[in-house]
């Protein structure tokens, strides 16, 4: 009996010890995964540069495994770049309508999809500019160069358009406008002067010292201006595209937008 218990005894430590080896192995098979290199694209609509680039900053100092690969463009061409099957893991738009084509074709990856910033609309001309103080004021003689984004493929055109549709001067301010292909085009074509106004975002705008804001577009005159963000179904780094997005609404994400003057949105 003595030696049949020795037996069984010296059975469960050896079940013991190989379950708290297959278990020891698991958890370092788990963190060497975590701690792998893996490389993110993240589609970002232009006006965001700046503080997205902070963001890599932060992101890349809590996450070094993790590196950041950004494409900034208009989001009309980021999503048509999108439909065409470009390898993107992340998307963030300035635009829902945007993002509602690409959910439309299936091409969010469920769940993932919510909102992120917002901003407001506003008129800007050149720091030392005078004589613009309304939007009514760009149907003026004064008034030759108004910059605006390509309403095809740059939210802040439709945006403008719908101003100028509420304020009913769109037809008068037709021919002077010129079109831009982001919301940076247009504040560079301000600060230099080869424009006499623009309309951008009020977060771009509170980031130059070359362009004063002349008004804020009313909330009424226009679609309200979010930027959704969501995860491409297509995307081979679901896992760490998961742990960016969530990242960006940590204090310290949520901190970086207001230093650049976004809102943060509501879900």
């Amino acid at each position: 009996m003595v030696n049949r218990n020795r037996f069984l005894t010296r059975i469960l430590w050896l079940l013991s010890a190989l379950t708290l080896t297959i278990v020891l192995n698991l958890s370092t098979a788990f963190v060497e995964a975590a701690q792998q290199p893996v490389t993110l694209t993240v589609s970002s609509g232009a006006g965001l540069r700046n503080v997205m680039e902070a963001v890599q900053q932060a992101y890349a100092q809590r996450t070094p495994n993790v590196k950041i690969n950004y494409n900034f463009a208009a989001s009309g061409v980021l999503r048509q770049q999108i439909e065409q099957g470009a390898p993107v893991d992340v998307a963030l738009l300035a635009s829902q309508e945007d993002m509602d084509a690409l959910q439309s074709q299936n091409l969010l990856l469920e769940g993932t999809r919510r909102n992120l910033l917002k901003s407001e609309v506003v008129l800007i001309v050149p720091v030392h500019s005078t004589g613009v103080s309304s939007f009514q004021d760009l149907t003026g003689d004064r008034v030759k160069r108004i910059a605006i984004g390509e309403p095809r493929t740059v939210p802040l055109g439709q945006y403008a358009e719908e101003v100028f549709n509420y304020f009913g001067i769109h037809d008068q301010v037709q021919p002077k406008l010129i079109y831009a292909r982001s919301a940076l085009e247009i504040m560079s074509y301000v600060e230099s002067g080869n424009v006499d106004a623009g309309i951008v975002h009020d977060a771009n705008a509170k980031q130059s010292n070359q362009v004063q804001i002349v008004v804020t577009a009313p909330t009424a005159s226009h679609t309200p201006v979010i930027y959704p963000i969501a995860i491409l179904r297509s995307s081979r780094n679901a896992s760490a595209a998961r742990d960016f997005i969530q990242f960006l609404s940590s204090d310290q994400a949520t901190g970086l937008f207001q230093q650049y003057s976004y809102g943060i949105a509501q879900n």
